[in-house]
């Protein structure tokens, strides 16, 4: 019998289990692009940390393994910063990266009212353009980040509200 994926917040004891998940799945940027000291690579567990005390974190768990993992944060004027989208090579092309980045997005909407969401990735991460498009993402900007890098920033606006101003649900088409 298979077991099902499941996501929910992080647990402060996994912070090591998705820093050693980061390690492992940003190899393949890295040598995409040549630079083995991008921050993904070189994050501590300290920083890993403070993140999951301050942000939002969620995880990917097959039984007890965490198999994947997002975080974001939400910015005063409502906009949301979603980063470090990962998930284990042997997991990947399943729709997991989706569901991850589904996830994030439904709980910042739900618990801070997020109005917007914004990403970035390297200008040659074909499939992570590919997935952040087939999400309703669309470019805004380029920025170069050093050693043949740009970043591509990536946005789009969080869906309506389920209910409007008065409090009641909104019809559905």
């Amino acid at each position: 019998m298979g077991m099902s994926v499941t996501i929910s917040p992080a647990l402060e004891h996994e912070a090591e289990s998705i820093l050693k998940l980061q390690y492992l799945c940003y190899q393949s940027e890295a040598e995409l692009y040549g630079d083995y000291s991008i921050e993904p690579l070189t994050q501590t567990l300290d920083e890993l940390r403070a993140e999951l005390a301050t942000g939002y974190v969620l995880v990917a768990r097959l039984g007890d393994e965490v198999i994947g993992s997002v975080r974001a944060r939400v910015e005063e004027d409502g906009s949301a910063a979603i980063g470090k989208l990962i998930v284990h090579p042997r997991m990947r092309r399943h729709g997991l990266g989706g569901r991850l980045l589904k996830a994030i997005e439904a709980r910042l909407a739900a618990e801070r009212q997020a109005t917007r969401y914004r990403l970035f990735t390297g200008h040659r991460s074909a499939q992570n353009l590919r997935l952040y498009r087939s999400l309703g993402y669309r470019p805004v900007g380029t920025a170069p980040a050093g050693r043949g890098l740009d970043l591509v920033t990536m946005e789009k606006e969080a869906a309506p509200s389920a209910t409007d101003s008065g409090g009641a649900l909104a019809a559905s088409a």
